[in-house]
């Protein structure tokens, strides 16, 4: 009988070591697969089951939580949408997250392990805390006035701080309103239809992910590229370039808009952007020299985020002289996103130091404990300082005397450089107007703002009074935002 009862008992300990093992198998081992699968609702009604952590603009929250009183209980809400859609993107139920609302989700949502009071508690236990807060760098005055002054033409701004690299404001145009597809339904469904439909691309952050040929506005790139190549020693001697110029190796010539522009020197081709000069200063600088130029600005950069991924600015690596001519002007494959050619003014006013910018400047716990911090750095050495210094003048000459008139602010220096890129198959589009620079107070020890803008549909016919008139004002506007910021 004895026996029997043993056998019985064995049988049952390996049972009982089989289901623990089975038991470890699924809790450990399949964990995250279990996590993974569709039919699993149990994260998602987790995930929603308390409200989303607040993205801060200044003092203020722009996004908040609405109790829908559904299985996913808590929908996000969003405040002046469209103008921070840019910045915050969306959190949506059904199609997921984007922008700050998907770079920060782990501290908005509350499972970071940074809001647990010991290390790695979140991992072991699958808990969750109060969704913490994303404090933007974004200044509220700026963001609205690059919004009021696109006025609902395509285009975007961004704008920088060039001694830290801070993302002061950063709009698109046309926008939409992110809080339209917060839930489920059929409602949201068809808001996601309507959006992604619309010609207009509404839902493309044309700031950070819109590339476009930068045309004149890059002929400060060229520029920089010359002086420390050496290519260009005096600002002001003639560069020995005709007028007009054929494109090497071709029978093209390349026109200007600007007259004076034959053998002109650097000073006087940037402050009335000679085609010509910049053209030929490109070739000269060869394309090596050319390639380590742009990648200094950012250009060809795959990686570079803000924390949200930002569209490579592209330099083609392969040309023939003709084509870098071309290309050294702002066009043929040449093209940028506007926090790339906000990047290009900021390490001008900043001394060719140019800084890494950044959208988040500290995430905190929903009581406003701080967990991270974003500190500023340095993303490369953009040009030598007496390159920049040289460049910095050259800008202001543009504002004061040149085709940037429009962007002068008493009380203010302003250095600016406008462009116009040609548009469409056999340039028969409205060309895109650019205008990028800068802004210093009087008597202040560094410059405040570095901004870019472009208008997608200019509507002036000579290329760089388009830039000065259409893309300058709204820069002006923002730049004025910012000294009036100023501490």
């Amino acid at each position: 009988m004895t026996r029997y009862i043993r056998r019985a008992a064995a049988f049952c300990l390996v049972l009982l070591v089989a289901l623990l093992v089975n038991a470890a198998r699924v809790q450990v081992l399949q964990a995250d697969a279990l996590d993974a699968n569709p039919a699993n609702r149990r994260l998602a009604i987790a995930r929603y089951h308390q409200p989303r952590g607040a993205i801060v603009v200044g003092n203020e929250s722009v996004t908040g939580s609405r109790d829908s009183g559904q299985q996913l209980r808590y929908e996000r809400t969003y405040k002046n949408g469209p103008l921070y859609a840019p910045v915050t993107g969306y959190a949506s139920q059904t199609y997921g997250t984007t922008l700050v609302e998907n770079a920060e989700d782990a501290v908005l949502s509350g499972t970071s392990s940074l809001l647990s009071v010991f290390p790695l508690w979140n991992d072991l236990t699958r808990g969750r805390h109060s969704g913490g807060r994303a404090v933007t760098t974004v200044n509220a005055s700026m963001q609205q006035a690059a919004y009021a002054g696109l006025g609902g033409k395509k285009g975007a701004v961004a704008a920088l701080e060039p001694a830290t690299g801070r993302i002061l404001a950063l709009v698109s145009s046309p926008s939409y309103e992110p809080g339209v597809l917060s839930g489920t339904g059929r409602a949201v469904e068809s808001a996601w239809s309507r959006l992604t439909k619309d010609a207009d691309q509404p839902m493309l952050n044309r700031a950070i992910r819109g590339t476009y040929p930068p045309g004149s506005a890059f002929k400060i790139v060229t520029a920089a590229a010359a002086l420390d190549a050496g290519v260009v020693t005096d600002v002001d001697a003639p560069t020995d370039t005709p007028d007009p110029y054929v494109l090497p190796n071709t029978s093209t010539t390349l026109p200007n808009e600007a007259s004076g522009c034959g053998n002109a020197s650097l000073t006087y081709a940037v402050t009335v952007s000679c085609n010509t000069v910049m053209a030929g200063l490109g070739v000269k600088v060869g394309l090596p020299r050319m390639l380590e130029a742009v990648r200094k600005f950012g250009f060809n950069d795959t990686k570079l985020r803000v924390p949200s991924g930002v569209a490579k600015s592209n330099f083609d690596t392969r040309m023939s002289p003709d084509q870098l001519a071309l290309s050294s002007i702002g066009q043929f494959d040449t093209t940028a996103t506007p926090l790339q050619m906000a990047m290009v003014s900021a390490a001008v006013a900043n001394g060719g130091d140019l800084k890494y910018p950044y959208l988040v400047e500290r995430t905190t716990t929903s009581r406003g404990t701080t967990v991270s911090t974003t500190r500023p750095r340095t993303y490369q050495r953009a040009m030598n300082p007496a390159t920049a210094m040289r460049l910095r003048q050259m800008m202001i000459d543009v504002v004061r005397t040149g085709t940037g008139t429009s962007a002068a602010i008493p009380g203010a220096t302003v250095g600016g450089k406008t462009g116009t890129a040609q548009n469409g198959v056999g340039n028969i589009g409205s060309p895109y107007a650019w205008f990028i620079s800068w802004a210093q107070a009087d008597g202040a020890v560094r410059p405040a703002v570095a901004v870019a803008v472009v208008v997608e549909d200019a509507s002036a016919n000579r290329g760089d009074i388009s830039g000065g008139g259409d893309a300058a004002p709204i820069a002006k506007a923002v730049m004025e935002a910012a000294l009036a910021a100023r501490p």
